[in-house]
């Protein structure tokens, strides 16, 4: 995938909520679009941050793990250290949570509204290695846009 690639995957998320400003709405569309729009992946979607822990939110895939304290697996360390996560074979990840045991690499982004920590999109891939450097930029670049769009939903209330 290309950069340019995810720069139209970006204006087609911005297009799809920048006039919703339900959070579970566009989380929902988002989900979908990059289901669709994805290579070998097998599962896409947000935890949302609730009383210390991660909730299962939207997402296009087999059924999930319901609950990720904050420091635990894969989504968990990204929140607990707000960093990206990009694991090239998740079995070789100490402390990974299986939900699914069919994905074998992990791109975890965590994301804000309001300025804090709010939730992570987590995409895994049947593949080792699925996710490259351009991959994690892209959808860096894409959340940050999503960013800028719930914070101006959120100061228009």
């Amino acid at each position: 995938m290309s950069l340019k690639m995810y720069q139209r995957i970006t204006a087609q998320v911005k297009a799809l909520i920048e006039s919703e400003p339900d959070l579970i709405a566009n989380l929902s569309n988002i989900s979908a679009l990059l289901n669709m729009e994805l290579e070998e992946i097998n599962w896409v979607g947000f935890y949302l941050l609730k009383n210390d822990e991660l909730v299962l939110g939207p997402f296009q895939g087999n059924p999930a793990c319901v609950r990720i304290a904050v420091g635990k697996g894969v989504c968990g360390i990204a929140v607990e250290q707000n960093a990206v996560q990009r694991i090239y074979d998740v079995h070789q990840f100490e402390g990974h949570i299986a939900c699914d045991a069919q994905s074998n690499s992990e791109l975890v982004i965590p994301f804000t509204v309001n300025g804090k920590v709010a939730g992570v999109l987590d995409i895994d891939s049947p593949n080792v290695g699925r996710f490259s450097e351009i991959d994690e930029q892209g959808l860096v670049a894409m959340m940050k846009e999503v960013e800028e769009i719930f914070q101006s939903h959120h100061d228009a209330k």
